[in-house]
């Protein structure tokens, strides 16, 4: 069966989209079968990405691994049995459809909290979550004090997980692998950056989560996304002189895969 990677967080602007188009881009070009799926069905960021990425290639005539997408299957109302709920068969489908055909399958969730994303949460095997270097993104995780280093309690997005992991035990499943990744950093080592270091060190103790570096702020994935591409893909479209920044950017990706840590990828890319 394929190993379920969901990415999400029910804040925007954290930079899922731009990770699970690296993620899924850089198991591909690891020669793995990647599906992909996004549920936020009014912004669709990634399948915009994808889709830039399909025109990029095709117009340029380049042949460059990629993940595939797929959009969420439409059901009959009449197909559906009392009680069912449609969001929920439209998930179940479409991860059934791509299960036999894929090592990994990607989900893409929306910055708010909707019922596609937490059926999604409890089918995740990993569960990816970006987080900017920010109070006002880690009050998402956990409540704290006045002066930011101590935790007062957990606050709504963990619970969420929390009850997706209740979910996946009572069907015997096996736990989720929950990492959050400090996203969009600055290059300043400023107190604010020291005081969430400490506070998320404490929480992935409190509440059972691995904490792994993600990117820090840079121009380039702004200007990637028209075309579809990733950090990886710079060499195959004939840049030849890397400079300092993309080089540091392709490490920082390096050694998100391998703090991910699943199974049968190495990060070697």
């Amino acid at each position: 069966m394929a190993h379920i990677i969901v990415v999400g967080n029910e804040k925007g602007g954290a930079g899922k989209s731009t990770v699970s188009m690296h993620v899924a881009t850089a198991l591909a070009r690891m020669g793995h079968r990647v599906g992909t799926l996004d549920l936020d069905l009014r912004q669709k960021t990634l399948a915009r990405y994808i889709t830039n990425r399909q025109t990029f290639l095709h117009n340029k005539r380049l042949d460059l691994p990629s993940p595939r997408y797929q959009d969420l299957p439409e059901v009959e109302q009449s197909s559906l049995k009392p009680g069912d709920n449609a969001l929920d068969q439209r998930l179940s489908m479409a991860v059934s459809d791509m299960e036999a055909d894929n090592d990994f399958i990607l989900i893409d969730c929306p910055g708010s909290h909707t019922r596609l994303s937490q059926v999604a949460h409890s089918l995740a095997d990993t569960l990816i979550t970006p987080l900017n270097d920010s109070f006002v993104d880690f009050d998402l995780l956990a409540h704290v004090n006045s002066d930011g280093d101590e935790i007062t309690g957990p606050s709504v997005y963990s619970e969420m997980v929390w009850n997706a992991r209740q979910l996946r035990a009572q069907a015997g499943l096996k736990p989720i692998d929950w990492i959050v990744v400090r996203n969009r950093l600055g290059a300043q080592n400023m107190v604010n950056k020291q005081k969430m270091q400490k506070v998320i060190d404490k929480l992935a103790k409190r509440i059972g989560f691995r904490a792994a570096p993600g990117f820090n702020e840079r121009v380039i994935f702004r200007e990637l996304f028209p075309r579809g591409l990733t950090l990886l893909d710079l060499r195959d479209i004939g840049v030849k002189g890397m400079n300092i920044s993309n080089v540091a950017a392709r490490q920082e990706l390096r050694e998100l895969i391998k703090s991910l840590d699943l199974p049968g990828v190495s990060a070697d890319f």
